[in-house]
C-alpha cells in the first residue's frame, strides 16, 4: 500500500536569511575564496540597548533600540535609523547588509549600517520623541557607534530632518571636534548643515532608475512595452517620503498613476490619478479613500494586484510573498522599499517574466545624496557657491557671441534658461542622475555576461567591489 506524502510546508525565511540567500546566489558566480566571502557576508557589530524614557505623564518606559554595523571595509559606516514597533535585531542586520551592498553598487565609499528604535512614533508626543532620540544618540556615543569617521546615521522609516537635528545637537554637546561634528549625521535640515535635494533624493533616484530601465529596448520588447516612461501605468504602495516623491517624479516624467495605497486603504482609477489632488484630499479628510472618481479597495495590499505596467512598493519589507505573487499583474516591479519582495515571491515573478528592479540598487538615491551632504559638511562649502556666477557669466558671453555672429537677438526667456549657473540642488540632482544611470548600466552588463536576473547581477557587482576593498587592505592573500 502506497502512503501519500505529506505536503511540504513552505519555509519562512527571516529578512537576514533572505539577504544572505541573495548573497549566496550571486557569490556562486564569483571566484573569491570562501573566507573572503564569509567576511563580506558577516555582520561585524550589533549593539542592542535598552534605556528608560520619561513620558509626559511622569511614568517611565523602557525602550529597546539597535545599531548594526555590517561592514568596516570602508569607514564610516552609513545607514538610516527607523522608528517602528516591529524593529528587531534580524531586521537591522539585514538592512545594514543591504546598505553595504547598496553603497558598493553606486560607488559610495561607506560600509553599511542601520539603526532602529522599537516604538510606534504615533503613540508619543514631540517632546517624548525628542527625549528618545537624544537618549538613543547618547547610547551610541557611549559605545563609539556614531561619528563623522565612524558611523553616520540618516533618516529612515519614521524619522526625518527633525530627528537628525536632535542627533546632531546631542552629538555636538559631547564632541571634542566641533569642526567636523556636522558630518556625524545626514538628512539634516538645510539650516543645520543639510544639503538641498536630500529630502527628495530616494524618490528621485527611484525615478532615474525606473526611467533608465524603461529605456532598454530589449527588456521593454520582452515585456510587450514600448521603450520610455511615457504613458506607462503605475501603482505606488506607500506615500511616505520615498513613495510620494517617486510617484511625483514618475508622473512628471510622463507615467500615469492609476493606483495609490496607504495605511488607511487604497484607491484605483484606470484613467489616472492626480497625485497632488490626492494628497490635498488626504490632508483635508485624513485619508486617501473616497477620492472623487476613484474606486476604494477593500485592503491596502489589494493595490499590489492591480493591473499596471509598473508597481512601486515603497512601504516596508515582505509585501509581495508567495501568497500574492501569482496574482501580481505588473510587468515591472520597482523596489523603492527595502526587501518588499521575498525570495519565494521573486522566483514566481521571474518565471512569469516580470522585470524586478532591485532595492539594493533602486533606492540608493538617499545614501548617494547623503554622501554629498557628508562631503559638504567636511568641506564647509556649499556646492555651487564657487562656480554659479562664473558659469552664468560664461554662458551669457557665449550667447552674446552668437548674437554678434548671427545678428539676431536671443529671446530673454531663452537667455535666462541657458545662462543659468548650477546651484546646489542642480548639482546634487545631476550627481544623483549620473550615479543611478552608471550603476544601472554596470548591473545590466553583468546581467548579460552571467545570464542572471537584475538582483543577482547587482549583488555580483557589490561582492566584487567589496572584495576588492578587502584585497587592497591586504587582509586576504
Amino acid at each position: 500500500m502506497q502512503v501519500a506524502e505529506a505536503p511540504v510546508e513552505e519555509r519562512t525565511y527571516s529578512f537576514w536569511e533572505q539577504v544572505n540567500r541573495m548573497f549566496d546566489r550571486a557569490a556562486a558566480h564569483t571566484k573569491h575564496p570562501k573566507g573572503l566571502l564569509d567576511q563580506i557576508k558577516a555582520c561585524n557589530s550589533v549593539y542592542r540597548m535598552e534605556f528608560p524614557v520619561k513620558r509626559d505623564d511622569g511614568s517611565i518606559e523602557v525602550v529597546r533600540a539597535y545599531r548594526a554595523e555590517h561592514s568596516h571595509h570602508k569607514l564610516p559606516t552609513k545607514g538610516g535609523i527607523r522608528y517602528a514597533p516591529n524593529v528587531n535585531e534580524d531586521e537591522v542586520m539585514a538592512l545594514a547588509a543591504l546598505m553595504t551592498y547598496k553603497c558598493a553598487i553606486v560607488d559610495v565609499p561607506f560600509g553599511g549600517a542601520k539603526g532602529g528604535v522599537k516604538i510606534d512614533r504615533r503613540q508619543y508626543s514631540e517632546a517624548e520623541l525628542e527625549r528618545i532620540t537624544r537618549r538613543y544618540t547618547y547610547e551610541l556615543l557611549k559605545k563609539n557607534f556614531i561619528g563623522p569617521g565612524v558611523d553616520v546615521p540618516a533618516p529612515d522609516y519614521g524619522t526625518g530632518p527633525r530627528e537628525m537635528a536632535w542627533i546632531l545637537d546631542t552629538y555636538n554637546s559631547f564632541s571634542s571636534n566641533p569642526l567636523e561634528a556636522l558630518a556625524c549625521v545626514t538628512g539634516k535640515p538645510v539650516g543645520q548643515g543639510g544639503v538641498r535635494g536630500r529630502k527628495e533624493a530616494t524618490g528621485r533616484g527611484v525615478f532615474f532608475g525606473v526611467r533608465e530601465a524603461c529605456s532598454v529596448e530589449e527588456d521593454m520588447k520582452a515585456l510587450g512595452l514600448q521603450p520610455g516612461l511615457g504613458g506607462k501605468t503605475v501603482v505606488v504602495q506607500g506615500l511616505g517620503n520615498v513613495g510620494y516623491h517617486a510617484a511625483k517624479f514618475l508622473q512628471e516624467g510622463g507615467a500615469v498613476l492609476v493606483g495609490l495605497a496607504e495605511i488607511e486603504g487604497a484607491i484605483y482609477n484606470p484613467d489616472g490619478l492626480d497625485l497632488e489632488s490626492v494628497m490635498e484630499h488626504r490632508r483635508r479628510t485624513g485619508s486617501i479613500l473616497n477620492f472623487p472618481g476613484a474606486k476604494n479597495l477593500e485592503r491596502p495590499q489589494d493595490a499590489l494586484e492591480l493591473p499596471c505596467d509598473i508597481l512601486v512598493p515603497a512601504a516596508l519589507e515582505n509585501q509581495i510573498t508567495a501568497e500574492n505573487a501569482p496574482h501580481i499583474q505588473a510587468k515591472i516591479i520597482a523596489e523603492a522599499a527595502n526587501g518588499p519582495v521575498t525570495i519565494e515571491a521573486e522566483e514566481i515573478l521571474l518565471k512569469k517574466g516580470v522585470l524586478i528592479i532591485p532595492d539594493v540598487y533602486l533606492n540608493a538615491g538617499g545614501v548617494t545624496v547623503s554622501y554629498f551632504e557628508w562631503l559638504r559638511n567636511l568641506y564647509h562649502v556649499r556646492f555651487g557657491r564657487l562656480s554659479k556666477r562664473f558659469e552664468e557669466r560664461t554662458f551669457s558671453r557665449i550667447l552674446e557671441v552668437i548674437e554678434d555672429l548671427t545678428g539676431k537677438k536671443v529671446p530673454v526667456e531663452l537667455v535666462q534658461e541657458v545662462a543659468h549657473g548650477a546651484d546646489e540642488e542642480d548639482l546634487v540632482n545631476s550627481g544623483l542622475e549620473e550615479t543611478m544611470i552608471n550603476a544601472y548600466q554596470e548591473i545590466l552588463a553583468i546581467r548579460r555576461e552571467h545570464g542572471v536576473d537584475l538582483r543577482t547581477a547587482a549583488f555580483i557587482d557589490a561582492i566584487n567591489k567589496v572584495a576588492q576593498s578587502y584585497l587592497e587592505l591586504g587582509i586576504f592573500p
